[in-house]
């Protein structure tokens, strides 16, 4: 029986995570604890995946720093993502040797959760594309996904838009792509959504995906 660990980090600066995520693969490589789902809300930051350019940023270097909005390049795949409040991120520690799937699998297993919890939940219309990454509503981003794995092990994950301020996408071109835009729960909903209840509806989803036990 599969076991799951989650963990709520709640609202955290995207470096604090990154440092708990990366000794949690090491945790995990060594045995040392399950494969782990971490939840986190950041403060607005924007991400730059490895083949990034830093052209994708729009949004000034002296604006970053007045409205406080953070930086960082690191080792998934994917170009520029924007995290903030109202956002639900996603970290799945995974090892895939123990889960008998390669990192494509995963990737698509992940986007179809969010496509069929969607639907489910919400009567919301998503999909996959098969030229880009993420989960769509339309020609609009509703999940993000970028994935890196070391030591057999995953990093980085998701970004659902829950409640977040879809402005802020404007600081970057989302991913790379310019002839499309990005959406959120509620604007496709058209009511409050509560991100809590957001989380659990995600855990389970993923339990269920992945075949853990409760």
């Amino acid at each position: 029986m599969k076991k799951l660990a989650v963990r709520d980090l709640g609202r955290m600066p995207y470096g604090e995570a990154l440092e708990i995520q990366d000794q949690a693969n090491r945790s995990r490589y060594d045995e040392e604890i399950p494969d782990t789902l971490f939840f986190v809300e950041h403060p607005p930051v924007i991400t730059l995946g490895r083949s990034t350019s830093e052209d994708d940023i729009l949004i000034s270097s002296e604006e970053r720093s007045r409205l406080g909005v953070e930086v960082h390049r690191i080792s998934r795949g994917g170009l520029a993502t924007y995290h903030g409040p109202g956002q639900l991120v996603g970290y799945p520690i995974v090892h895939l040797y123990e889960q008998a799937v390669h990192i494509k699998r995963f990737i698509t297993a992940l986007e179809r959760m969010f496509v069929d919890m969607l639907g489910e939940l919400y009567n919301v219309d998503a999909h996959l594309d098969a030229e880009n990454r993420g989960v769509w509503v339309g020609s609009r981003k509703i999940t993000a996904v970028g994935i890196a794995v070391r030591n057999r092990v995953t990093m980085h994950g998701f970004a659902f838009n829950v409640t977040t301020d879809l402005s802020h996408f404007d600081w970057i071109i989302p991913c790379g792509i310019r002839d499309r835009g990005v959406t959120s729960l509620e604007e496709c909903t058209g009511r409050t959504v509560n991100l809590a209840d957001v989380r659990a509806q995600v855990t389970r989803a993923f339990r269920g995906t992945f075949g853990y036990t409760d």
